[in-house]
């Protein structure tokens, strides 16, 4: 196995004073329950504190609000590093699913992505039951209004002016108020959301679900600096109506693997597998949506907010790519007892008249009938660079903020964030070191220090392509990347650390055997390097490594640590360097604004932003190689007036 190594110096945190010993009803305040919350709250209770996970509607726990899939390129990795850090999503998704796809499978490891359709309802039921089976969870019905700010213990100064309070519980809409050690708050797209069809609004974040619009000017009172983004969902479409005949066909894979570990491989997968079907927008779907785009918000002015370049709305591809005759539409089925169909790649907000009308200019949609129209909502979120790497926010202890309301999108990566969270939430409060994973160390490293280094303009998404090092973050060694460090912590337990251990016991006599045994003169791992010789084939010729009996996935991990162990090598002295640069602090009275010689832009993100380290300098936008260089200079000027 290859063996990675210690992580990069984290950012120096700006340790918190921690509030002094007091009668808490919790120890930590989850807010909001959809993937983002979940993580947290069980994240909390996997480190042995009590949780109370405060929703709108206990029964909708994890509920998808856009499409009903987990994972895929970049986001399936780090469902697999959820896993490996004890958490929930890749389970739920393993015991749910409905077709299962291992993505770009001709393209290199790097970039291979599991991929799963869920049944929509049975994942937000399953993850709804988990929870309430949870010891030291409770779920709290009610709406967050207002966080509960006490008196900063130890007279800690901010700006030399006064105490910073630190937050010690939230208060609810029917006035009861629930006290905590930590918070963390997972808005989602609900905080101060707007719903858009056409000329029509109406609040609320998501279908039937309220707005949360007295948070928003809890924020303000607070001097967190907010954004406006955009999202948008396609319709719903009745099954029956669909013309399938004559539409090519998706199927899942033949030997579908699970995300989970845990996940009992003689009985994978649970559920029937279904298949999804492909069809093409047409030229009359295209003028329909053109000669109606003023009465899209988008192109009124009615949506303020900005939406995601690389998932745009029907609109919005018909007119960047006005070149083009035809866009694909991926007809997914939201579950095996459902008949709605999830009409992928047309998110729209046109008004309810003008949907039916393009929708009926689509191959096999010709006569279809409407469960629910395509929507947009535009909602608040919080500039992530105020918060530090523990996605803690920097200047009010005690509050952290995980998911849509730090600018990202996507499932995966809320969950991600929210177990990172909830994580470190418990370990401030215990004042134990945080737990901060590398940018080479995890894809949730990437997302987590991508999002602290900037302001986003549109929704962040993950891609394989963000991460510098993502042949060391494969999707296939997540566990032996994090279950360590996760058992460490007390995020996972005994019994999948034991498991982890086994696997890697297994592959390291597999590998021993490899670059021992020889056949023809060569060992089996130089003939495993050649490009026309595969695992199956060499277990073919040596019978000894086939009666190890390692699983598909043990072997596809073995053949991809040989073949591409040069590259690996180069991957792991690349972190090498990067730790030398990375370590360097900047300390937190350095002013960049008086710097000399760097780019006023530079000059400005850095003040702005003002990273920790000068590796973190270095990642952010418009920051040059030649700014890096002479801010070396100014901070080794600065060390020795020290």
């Amino acid at each position: 196995m290859t063996t990675l190594p210690d992580g990069l110096p984290a950012a120096p945190q700006a340790r918190h004073p921690h509030p002094p010993p007091s009668p808490a009803e919790w120890d930590l305040i989850v807010v909001g329950g959809g993937h983002a919350g979940v993580e947290a709250a069980l994240a909390g209770a996997r480190l042995g504190v009590r949780v109370a996970l405060v929703t709108f509607r206990q029964d909708l726990l994890g509920e998808m609000s856009c499409n009903p899939a987990i994972g895929g390129l970049g986001k399936g990795q780090i469902v697999k590093e959820i896993d490996a850090l004890g958490g929930l999503m890749g389970r739920a998704a393993d015991a749910t699913g409905i077709q299962f796809r291992m993505l770009n499978t001709r393209k290199g490891a790097a970039v291979r992505a599991p991929r799963c359709q869920s049944d929509r309802f049975r994942y937000r039921d399953w993850v709804t039951a988990s929870v309430l089976a949870t010891p030291g969870v409770e779920v709290l019905e009610g709406e967050a209004v207002a966080l509960v700010l006490e008196p900063g213990p130890g007279g800690h100064l901010a700006a030399g002016q006064a105490t910073i309070p630190w937050v010690g519980g939230v208060r609810l809409a029917d006035g009861r108020v629930l006290t905590a050690s930590a918070v963390v708050l997972t808005t989602g797209t609900f905080l101060d959301a707007l719903m858009h069809v056409g000329e029509h609004r109406v609040a609320g974040g998501r279908v039937d679900e309220a707005s949360s619009v007295e948070m928003r000017a809890e924020f303000e009172r607070l001097g967190l600096l907010t954004g406006r983004l955009k999202t948008g969902t396609p319709p719903r479409l009745v099954a029956d109506s669909i013309r399938f005949d004559g539409l090519e066909e998706q199927p899942g894979d033949e030997r579908p693997r699970p995300f989970s570990w845990s996940t009992a491989r003689a009985t994978f997968p649970e559920l029937p597998g279904i298949g999804c079907h492909i069809t093409w927008t047409t030229p009359r779907t295209h003028e329909l949506i053109r000669d109606n785009l003023h009465r899209s918000p988008m192109y009124s002015g009615a949506i303020e907010g900005v939406g995601a370049r690389y998932c745009p709305s029907v609109e919005d591809k018909v007119v960047r790519f006005a070149d083009r005759d035809r866009h694909q539409i991926f007809l997914e089925p939201e579950g095996l007892d459902s008949d709605r169909i999830y009409a992928n790649g047309i998110s729209t907000s046109l008004p309810e008249e003008v949907q039916e009308a393009f929708v009926h200019s689509i191959a096999g949609c010709e006569e279809a009938r409407f469960h629910r129209y395509g929507y947009a909502v535009e909602y608040d979120f919080v500039q992530p660079s105020q918060l530090d790497n523990t996605l803690a926010c920097r200047d009010i202890p005690g509050l952290y903020l995980a998911g849509q309301i730090n600018g990202t999108s996507g499932y995966e990566e809320a969950a991600a964030q929210g177990l990172m969270a909830g994580t470190n939430a418990v370990l401030w409060a215990r004042d134990e070191e945080p737990l901060v994973l590398g940018r080479h160390e995890a894809y949730i490293g990437v997302l987590i220090d991508d999002l602290v280094l900037t302001n986003p303009s549109e929704p962040y998404r993950m891609f394989t392509s963000r991460a510098e090092y993502r042949l060391l973050l494969r999707q296939d060694n997540a566990d032996a990347r994090l279950s360590t460090r996760g058992h460490e912590v007390g995020l996972v337990g005994e019994a999948q650390h034991e498991a982890y251990l086994g696997r890697r016991a297994a592959l390291e006599r597999a590998r021993e055997l490899c670059d021992t045994q020889r056949l023809e003169g060569k060992t089996w791992s130089e003939r495993l390097r050649r490009p026309d010789v595969g695992i199956a084939q060499l277990l073919h010729d040596a019978p000894a490594l086939a009666a190890l009996a390692l699983d598909d996935e043990l072997l596809e991990s073995l053949e991809t640590d040989i073949k591409y162990e040069g590259y690996v090598q180069n991957q792991l002295e690349e972190v090498e360097r990067a730790r030398r640069q990375e370590s360097l602090p900047i300390p937190p009275e350095f002013c960049f604004e008086s710097l000399s010689g760097i780019g006023p832009e530079a000059r400005q993100k850095l003040s702005s932003l003002r990273p920790r380290t000068l590796g973190a300098a270095s990642r952010i936008d418009g920051v040059r190689p030649p700014d890096i260089a002479l801010l070396a200079v100014h901070l080794e000027r600065h060390r020795r007036s020290q």
